[in-house]
């Protein structure tokens, strides 16, 4: 009885979901899809870990629902949910999800926006190097005319926020979104300061594409994303006949105290337990927001990243030169002091990379590349190993329980998938010309 209680204190406090003791019954693997571990150079006992990993996690009930593609040369090893679309074992209303249930990124969409300002640049419409206020004038306002469009991509644009106490449905204006963005005062018009654009960039990358070619960054990823690589979901929002399978967010973990609470709102622009609510609203799972929500699969997700790992190769098709993957994985700086997020961060023109001997993709990751969503979305490739990784879940914890389960998951990955390549010696497809 005390065990029970304890148990049950510990469950209220870190606002953990009901776990059936039977996963199976909520399990689903994609038998049709999934590789034998040898024929992706690997023993089964390392994909079996790195499941009961997932397992692991999952019981910890910070997440409602977790998902994990996990791909090696290319195979898929690893294709399965765990969990509810909405509701848990304790709610008689839960609805079981399944390997087809569209799971938003949150920010993990950032690193594909990216991509489509890199796409951009390929095709001769922009340069990266070239300042924002070129095609965007209006942005040259209190001494932004030299912010470039790479400096934007790397988080040095200068206008990380939208700034303070913003009304949520400012959200669905995307004009007057843009308008705020380029008349404001940039946090340091040199663009030298990294400053986590956590809703800014997706706007401004619209926009970029908008006045480019006509197209909005939706009708411009259809073309030459989603439907070349034959995705189902991998959109900004859903379709209105696609809501009823959307899967529910919800706030686990800790509440977050004060000093964590305010910093998460200055990135976020609004609470986080505001944000986590107006995510599950039918205005945010229908909007286009560049920086917030794709929704997609963590197989879609895994294939996207797979392609960038195959330097922009994809069933037969070029969907991206493999010198644009290059320049787009390639750091910005070395790691410093994120003034938005107060933590070190390194990036790239469009990427969190990872690092050594430890980074956010796991120990010894120097050269992995990817993005972090609300609150551990975690979409990555490592070249290294040769592996591409999505982990999509809709709990949102930010202090839990579930904090070392996630890592141990995270370093088995690591650790079971050693690097094969040697960075400095393999170059690229492109060198080889």
């Amino acid at each position: 009885m005390t065990l029970r209680l304890a148990k049950n204190a510990l469950r209220k406090k870190f606002r953990s979901i009901s776990v059936p003791e039977d996963l199976d019954t909520i399990t689903h693997i994609d038998d049709d899809r999934e590789a034998p571990a040898a024929e992706a150079g690997l023993d089964q006992e390392v994909v079996d870990g790195i499941w009961k990993d997932t397992q692991k996690l999952y019981r910890t009930g910070a997440h409602p629902l977790l998902s994990i593609c996990l791909r090696r040369h290319g195979k898929i090893v690893l294709n399965r949910s765990i969990g509810y679309q909405q509701g848990d074992a304790g709610t008689p209303d839960a609805v079981v999800a399944d390997l087809n249930t569209p799971i938003c990124l949150f920010s993990a969409s950032k690193a594909i926006s990216a991509m489509l300002l890199h796409l951009l640049a390929e095709q001769g419409e922009i340069h990266l190097l070239d300042p924002i206020s070129y095609y965007i004038p209006e942005f040259a306002a209190h001494g932004k005319s030299f912010i470039t469009i790479y400096q934007l991509l790397a988080h040095r644009a200068g206008v990380p926020g939208l700034g303070e106490e913003v009304d949520p449905s400012l959200l669905y204006d995307r004009e007057e979104v843009v308008r705020r963005i380029c008349a404001a005062e940039p946090l340091d018009s040199h663009g030298r300061t990294a400053a986590y654009h956590a809703l800014t960039s997706g706007f401004l990358i619209d926009e970029l594409i908008r006045v480019t070619t006509g197209l909005t960054i939706q009708q411009y990823m259809d073309r030459y994303i989603r439907k070349p690589m034959d995705m189902r979901y991998f959109r900004f929002g859903v379709t209105r006949r696609d809501l009823p399978r959307v899967a529910e967010h919800r706030a686990t973990g800790l509440k977050p105290g004060k000093r964590m609470g305010g910093m998460l709102e200055s990135v976020l622009g609004i609470e986080l337990e505001e944000a986590i609510a107006l995510s599950n609203s039918e205005d945010f799972r229908t909007a286009v927001l560049p920086s917030a929500n794709i929704y997609c699969t963590a197989e879609e997700a895994g294939r996207f990243f797979q392609m960038l790992l195959d330097y922009g190769s994809y069933d037969g098709q070029q969907i991206m030169q493999p010198l644009t993957v290059h320049r787009a994985i390639q750091e910005a700086g070395k790691a410093q002091l994120d003034a938005s997020l107060k933590m070190p961060m390194r990036y790239s023109a469009g990427f969190m990379l990872g690092g050594a001997p430890v980074g956010m993709y796991g120990p010894d990751t120097h050269y992995a590349y990817g993005h972090l969503g609300l609150s551990n979305v975690m979409c990555w490739a490592d070249p290294a190993r040769d592996i591409s990784v999505a982990i999509l879940n809709t709990g949102k914890p930010v202090l839990s329980n579930h904090i070392v389960a996630l890592f141990r998951l995270m370093a088995d990955i690591s650790k079971g998938c050693p690097p094969i390549h040697d960075m400095a010696e393999k170059g690229a497809p492109f060198l080889a010309a």
